[in-house]
């Protein structure tokens, strides 16, 4: 995304700081406030609307990964069309599409509607959020001025989660999961109509084309590497012909990817921003970090609501230390990456991190929220909230200033891609645990087969975040292997890197 200081469309005084940059910002803060909200908030109503619309064990991911693939394969696009197209207007359009979408999830009568309504809600996020970032930086100049709104921006994001637990919490317990659904639709509809009053509508000049070819190559690749994982699970094994031929057209698709950005004119993701060696390792270390985490949280929601019997009030309640260590962990942390540098700060985040998910593992029938579920938040939520807070500045640093909205959005991009693989790869991992667990024991009935399957579900916990963990860890390794700076960035960019849960 562009964002050249004068603007093509504006009136004649866009050089003059707008007078109402205030309330721009806290309409573009709460749209993607509602973002953000969105992934948490689905998290406790999953449980519910798996077994309101009878949704299998192996396609209930397709919850989360339904919006996390379409948000993070369309995210670069969106970026483009915003700046092209009109800020304001994707703005607005992504607002109204948003609530459409919504709306339509909570009617769903079945989980593939369900499904296809999450993906459009990833579609209109995929517009409106890099909108949403654009306005901010074209309407603050000042750099006194800039700093203060994207921390102001940041805190938006950063509560977004903890608002959505207690959220989805509340309206899952007491008005059922749809409402997780048809919240959206009024803040939607509200920040819509303050933007038309309240936002100047700007635009980047410039060639207006779009890199279409690629989209829909990297779109299409991941989703058949999402949904061959799915296949694994479902449709027997990852030797099974539908499995391997999902599989073989991701590599496929993806690897055409490759070679349409190296040709074209007008790259989706120009290569030279992902080949950069410091950026490379965030970018992978972010991917990896997304995919843990949101595997993480998924098994997590399961094991407080089905083997501890917490409501969905309780378990988002339960969920509060995790999203209230990231939010004290990237505000008051700010120091450590002048005295550190980023690149330690990093590094021992994410092994801190990796530690907390691997507490996990010791899982068993006497487990409960503060042996267990507690050291792990505080542990995660403190080493992923010092990535975010330095990763960003490695990642934007000496970045060309035609390529900084599009690495900006990639950094957005990987983590979204992460946490579209991670849950599917994780739940596939833990069905064939389960399976194995369960086939060679014959329960005797009763309280007996019920207890059995518990000890099955455990099993399969266990197995899904010794994974989450190994993918933590690697994130530790590409980090220590590629990123080389360890002095502090100067004039970083600043990004939508979002804490999400």
């Amino acid at each position: 995304m562009s964002t050249p200081a004068r603007t093509a469309g504006e009136a004649p005084d866009a050089d003059a700081p707008d007078p109402r940059r205030w309330t721009a910002l806290i309409v573009a803060s709460v749209a993607t406030l509602m973002v953000v909200l969105d992934v948490s908030i689905v998290n406790i109503a999953l449980p519910q609307a798996q077994s309101d619309l009878a949704m299998g064990d192996a396609n209930r991911q397709w919850m989360i990964t339904a919006y996390a693939l379409a948000f993070g394969g369309l995210l670069l696009l969106g970026g483009r069309i915003a700046d092209f197209a009109g800020r304001k207007r994707i703005l607005i359009i992504g607002l109204l599409g948003f609530a459409a979408a919504s709306m339509l999830g909570g009617l769903a009568p079945d989980p593939g509607t369900l499904f296809t309504a999450r993906a459009l809600q990833g579609a209109f996020a995929a517009l409106l959020a890099p909108a949403a970032l654009s306005l901010i930086t074209v309407a603050f100049t000042d750099p006194g001025e800039r700093a203060k709104a994207f921390g102001i921006f940041g805190a938006f994001q950063g509560g977004g989660g903890a608002v959505g637990l207690l959220l989805g919490g509340v309206l899952t317990e007491y008005a059922g999961w749809r409402w997780c659904m048809y919240i959206n639709v009024p803040i939607a509809l509200t920040v819509a109509l303050a933007a038309c009053r309240s936002v100047r509508e700007s635009r980047a000049a410039g060639d207006r084309r779009y890199d279409l070819p690629g989209t829909l190559l990297v779109t299409g690749g991941l989703v058949a590497l999402v949904y061959g994982f799915t296949r694994a699970a479902d449709g027997g094994g990852w030797t099974a012909p539908a499995t391997v031929i999902l599989l073989a057209a991701a590599v496929l698709l993806l690897t055409a990817f490759v070679l349409v950005e190296r040709r074209t004119a007008h790259p989706l993701l120009p290569l030279r921003v992902v080949m950069e060696r410091n950026r490379a390792g965030v970018f992978l270390a972010n991917l990896l970090i997304g995919a843990g985490m949101f595997g993480m949280n998924l098994f997590m929601t399961y094991f407080l609501q089905v083997n501890l019997h917490y409501t969905p009030l309780q378990a988002g309640v339960a969920f509060l230390p995790f999203s209230a260590g990231i939010i004290a962990t990237t505000t008051l942390g700010a120091p450590l990456v002048t005295r550190l540098g980023p690149k330690p700060l990093m590094v021992a985040g994410t092994a801190l991190a990796t530690a907390g998910l691997l507490w996990l593992t010791r899982l068993d029938s006497a487990s409960g929220y503060t042996g267990e579920v507690l050291p792990t938040q505080i542990l995660v939520s403190a080493g992923v909230g010092l990535f975010f807070l330095a990763g960003p500045d490695v990642a934007l640093s000496g970045i060309d200033p035609r390529d900084a909205g599009v690495a900006g959005a990639a950094l957005t991009t990987s983590q979204q891609i992460g946490a579209a693989l991670g849950p599917a790869l994780l739940n596939t991992l833990y069905l064939a645990a389960v399976t194995g667990y369960l086939t060679p024991r014959t329960p005797a009935g009763g309280e007996a087969s019920r207890a059995l399957r518990l000890q099955g579900f455990l099993h399969g916990y266990r197995i899904a975040f010794i994974v989450a963990g190994a993918l933590l860890a690697a994130a530790v390794l590409a980090l220590t292997l590629l990123v080389k700076t360890s002095k502090t960035p100067t004039e970083t960019q600043p990004t939508a890197l979002a804490p999400t849960h």
